[in-house]
């Protein structure tokens, strides 16, 4: 496709850490009580997907691949052929591993305790004005979605139009990620919502179906389109946002 040099470059990933968290929480299993291979394998999958939409990514993504491929391997030896090693006395190759997360994840959780009471402390004065009678008529905004939901509902969705053969083996270069910003701006009005998959319904083929992805990717990042569910693992939600304009590319 005519985007192979696009790269994209995106501050909404955190790091490999928060991907295994992402991938435990959703196999709904104990940290302690994580299986390496199916663990490994997902992991793997995330990294391949990311090579096809020619994401930037961090090394220390490459560098938690190359260490989960290498406990796998060690997992997988007879305890007879395990590697002595003098500094390492636990007898499961994944307690290491293991031991990152939990600390990892002591240390986002109280982030975001903090996070939350900083929050709550926004809402505090020192004088207590009189609160206006509002009639709140208006449902809870629902949870933004990460960015590890999105590449699982890309995986599905590309994974579901292959298997029913509705994608062209043809390189389809008519499209740009700048020609389908256009095209999505152009059917969605500021404020309208629209499930994840529908945005596919048109594509005929795989690189229209990447490139419709990479510039959902850019207008998120752009704060045009914001990407919500309900509850974890739900279906996806994409709204535009409702002060943005019909065009990024109008005239003022």
């Amino acid at each position: 496709m005519s985007d192979d040099k696009y790269k994209v470059k995106l501050d909404i990933f955190e790091g490999p850490l928060d991907l295994l968290l992402y991938l435990i929480k959703k196999e709904e299993v104990d940290i302690h009580d994580i299986t390496l291979e199916r663990i490994t394998k997902q992991y793997l999958d995330y990294i391949n997907t990311f090579k096809l939409l020619n994401i930037d990514l961090a090394s220390e993504f490459i560098v938690m691949a190359a260490n989960l491929m290498y406990i796998k391997s060690r997992t997988l030896l007879p305890k007879q052929e395990q590697l002595e090693d003098d500094d390492l006395d636990e007898e499961d190759p994944r307690w290491e591993l293991i031991r990152q997360l939990i600390e990892y994840k002591k240390f986002k959780d109280a982030a975001g305790f903090l996070s939350n009471k900083a929050i709550e402390q926004e809402n505090y004065f020192a004088n207590n004005p009189d609160q206006p009678d509002l009639e709140d008529d208006t449902d809870a905004p629902l949870p933004d979605a990460n960015i590890f939901d999105l590449i699982k509902a890309f995986q599905g969705i590309l994974q579901r139009l292959e298997e029913s053969n509705d994608l062209g083996d043809i390189v389809d270069d008519r499209y740009t990620v700048a020609d389908k910003i256009e095209q999505l701006l152009n059917s969605m009005s500021p404020g309208e919502k629209r499930k994840f998959g529908d945005l596919f319904t048109d594509a005929t083929t795989k690189a229209e179906v990447i490139v419709t992805f990479l510039a959902v990717l850019e207008l998120m990042k752009m704060n045009q389109f914001k990407v919500i569910q309900d509850t974890i693992l739900s279906e996806i939600e994409i709204e535009r946002s409702s002060h943005s304009r019909g065009s990024l590319y109008e005239s003022s």
